[in-house]
């Protein structure tokens, strides 16, 4: 079998595998366009093989994919030294769902891509970040890391063991229901829509810290805004600005009850938040255009 004439159930593998090759993709390099293009460039080389040599086509995929990836990241870190103001996770956006999913499909589709887990692993080494994710969110044991980095088990070990501390230090496991994230969005929702201060305040934790990104393409605060009082006082400013105000379309942002904001000239923003003790203890508002450009309404 050569690249130039391969059977159709070749090219079914690899679509089999193509939405776990995004994830992990996607959660590498914290990017729904450089996602895309780490895929596509695992399905060339993946057209270049002779399948019927790999015996776990899986497996080949998503190593090929965590390699490309991990040199993805490298590069846009690079890139990402001179970015305007703070720098966002590509959020994923779809239709808020109407049921509370199950605590598998909260596990995997909210915790390990929630926009405060990306965030916090922005803090991690290209290869911790990718050893720590493949190691825990995708079961990889440490022979399977150590033959995909080049580095021993106890290297390996290491390394995971590393990047969890720094991530639980500062990223608290995802243990609220999605009925409850939902209820604070709504709480947050009807506070925002009367502009009351003090329902707002209650929404948040004390120590609440807001996080926009404009990339210079968009207004957006340059820096976090920390405490409940700044942070409330932040959004009524923005209604102050928006006499008009923006429609605000619930959406489940990183798997997490969120929002869509609409203005007339399209998406506005995105709005994700994450959960500690019952309330509001991050927002990630994202206003980049580049950013918004793939979100289908």
């Amino acid at each position: 079998m050569t690249a130039t004439a391969r059977p159709a159930e070749s090219d079914a593998t690899f679509e089999r595998h193509r939405v776990r090759a995004f994830s992990v993709a996607y959660r590498i390099v914290g990017s729904v366009s450089d996602a895309e293009d780490v895929v596509q460039e695992a399905w060339l080389r993946w057209r270049g093989i002779d399948a019927n040599t790999i015996r776990n086509p899986e497996a080949w995929l998503v190593t090929a994919t965590a390699r490309l990836a991990i040199d993805a990241l490298r590069a846009a870190r690079t890139r990402r030294e001179t970015y305007v103001g703070s720098w966002l996770p590509e959020p994923l956006v779809e239709a808020a769902a109407d049921t509370e999913p199950t605590p598998e499909d909260r596990l995997a589709l909210a915790d390990d891509v929630s926009m405060a887990l990306l965030h916090v692993l922005e803090r991690l080494a290209p290869e911790e970040r990718a050893a720590f994710l493949l190691h825990d969110a995708f079961d990889y044991d440490y022979g399977e890391l150590a033959a995909l980095l080049g580095k021993s088990e106890a290297a390996c070990r290491q390394t995971v063991s590393r990047a969890r501390r720094r991530v639980h230090d500062e990223h608290a496991r995802f243990d609220t229901s999605a009925r409850e994230h939902a209820r604070l969005a709504a709480a947050f929702s009807t506070a925002i829509s009367n502009a009351d201060p003090q329902a707002l305040i209650e929404c948040f934790t004390g120590d609440v810290v807001f996080y926009s990104d404009g990339g210079g393409k968009a207004i957006a605060a340059l820096n976090p805004i920390y405490g409940a009082d700044h942070v409330m006082r932040f959004f009524l400013g923005i209604l102050r600005k928006r006499p008009d105000g923006f429609v605000p379309k619930p959406a489940l942002v990183n798997g997490l009850p969120g929002f869509i904001a609409l203005d007339d000239t399209g998406i506005h923003s995105t709005l994700g938040f994450a959960v500690t003790g019952g309330k509001i203890s991050a927002l990630y508002m994202m206003r980049n255009p580049d950013k918004l450009a793939r979100i289908k309404l």
